[in-house]
């Protein structure tokens, strides 16, 4: 068979295998689509398909078909991570600064120190560690991969019970969005090459004066030029960032961030959004599973895997609930907000796909974190739900 048969056998499988999935087993409750082509993607690996069956896994996934999936899901990423940049909105952070940054903080602050706690015991232990890494840069890596919350799965998760557009929904955004700033920040910093550091300065400068310029253009020209004027703000950007040694990921959150979302239609960004979802995200999580790795033993990958959950879950809980206090929040309500902002996915695995791509981490890591991700995600519907049902008064109420 040709390789154009063989990819195409192999998007067969990407686009059917998740959905039946999904929609036979009805997850929708516990598993939205998104997490099942996530977990789907982990089967397809190495780890559980190849393992069980290697040579049909060789032929279906052979150095050519993944080189042009990897093509597909680089895009794919980077256009989802640029919306998750627009979609920032820091204007109503700072109009509620000193609330924001107590939980915001907190929120952060805790589950990053206990991840980094964490991460000191995998040192301990060979096989964690990246080739490439200093232990400052693991340690951090790990500690905020654990603080993560995924601001563009929060949104549709909201969208699912029905707060997104209700005062908490609209606080706990202001809350996501402070803590994505500080979690590109963190990558940047980890990933600063002392080596490379003329490039990447030259990079930053670049992209803050040239930034002047495009948002200065993207103000003079209609809606219908800012979409295109924006994908080539977002292509430059991740050039220049993986030139300079950081990594074309942080471009695209930088381009993104640099853009302001009331310059688009929200409702065709949200369709944006939910088309990049469907249409080319699914290769991204099949990428991202055919990178899992099983070889320091299953056991050991779970037990790591249940360690940085337990982590992440509390140390979210605990940071909200001392915000909560601080604030004078009323009972419950940081337990509330702390499970919505557990919710992790898709930018928790694509800050993981940075630290692995330069070997900051072990594929045995980067599966002990993904298994982390997909398991606090999973976590967030079904103990929220029975919550917001008994604290109504708290969906409503403005703060």
């Amino acid at each position: 068979m040709s390789t154009t048969e063989i990819f195409l056998i192999a998007m067969l499988i990407i686009f059917t295998v998740p959905y039946l999935i999904w929609r036979l087993a009805r997850t929708e409750y516990f598993a939205p689509l998104v997490v099942v082509q996530i977990i789907t993607g982990i089967l397809l690996g190495p780890g559980v398909l190849g393992a069980a069956f290697p040579e049909y896994y060789k032929f279906v996934f052979s150095a050519p078909v993944i080189q042009s999936l990897n093509g597909i899901a680089w895009w794919a990423v980077m256009v989802f991570v640029w919306i998750a940049g627009i979609e920032l909105d820091l204007h109503q952070a700072w109009e509620h600064r000193v609330e924001s940054g107590i939980t915001a903080g907190l929120a952060l602050g805790v589950p990053l120190a206990f991840g980094s706690v964490a991460a000191i015991g995998m040192l301990m232990v060979p096989g964690w560690i990246g080739v490439k890494a200093q232990s400052w840069q693991f340690v951090l890596g790990i500690g905020m991969a654990c603080a993560v919350t995924a601001l563009p799965i929060l949104i549709l998760l909201m969208e699912k019970i029905e707060i997104l557009r209700q005062p908490i929904g609209q606080r706990i955004l202001r809350y996501a969005s402070v803590d994505d700033i500080a979690i590109w920040g963190v990558l940047a910093l980890i990933l600063m090459d002392w080596e490379r550091i003329g490039k990447q300065g030259g990079f930053l400068l670049a992209f803050i004066v040239l930034g002047y310029g495009f948002r200065k253009l993207m103000v003079a020209i209609p809606e219908r030029d800012r979409w295109y004027a924006g994908l080539i703000w977002l292509a430059a950007c991740g050039l220049g960032a993986d030139w300079s040694g950081l990594h074309y990921m942080v471009g695209a959150f930088l381009a993104g961030a640099s853009t302001d979302s009331h310059w688009f239609d929200q409702k065709k960004m949200d369709a944006l959004r939910g088309h990049v979802l469907l249409v080319v995200m699914p290769v991204f999580f099949l990428s991202t599973g055919l990178r899992t790795n099983w070889q320091v033993g299953g056991a050991a990958v779970f037990i790591a895997a249940a360690v940085l959950l337990l982590a992440s879950v509390s140390g979210k809980l605990i940071g909200t609930h001392v915000a909560g206090k601080i604030l004078k929040w009323q009972p419950g309500e940081g337990s509330l907000i702390g499970w919505l902002l557990q919710t992790k996915a898709l930018i928790m695995i694509i800050f993981a796909n940075v630290l692995l791509d330069k070997q900051i981490i072990t594929n045995e890591t980067f599966t002990a974190l993904l298994l982390m991700a997909v398991a606090s995600t999973m976590l967030t519907v079904p103990v929220v739900s029975p919550k917001l049902a008994r604290m109504k008064e708290i969906v409503f109420r403005a703060k």
